[in-house]
């Protein structure tokens, strides 16, 4: 790992999440298929949705 990426990682913050036990379940699955960790899994799933709005935002301001 680079140094870029070794201040990345110490950037990132923390978030306690609580999850039913059957989402937990489903996103554990979803993360074994995906070859992630769940913690991982999670992280991606979140930017692929922000990425996602952003996009439907970009959108909406060029149909002005």
């Amino acid at each position: 790992m680079d140094s870029k990426d070794e201040k990345k990682e110490k950037n990132k913050k923390q978030v306690l999440l609580r999850l039913s036990p059957s989402l937990w379940k489903e996103l554990m699955v979803w993360a074994e298929d995906d070859f992630r960790s769940l913690n991982g899994q999670i992280e991606y799933l979140l930017t692929e949705c922000v990425k996602h709005r952003k996009k439907l935002k970009k959108d909406d301001i060029d149909k002005l």
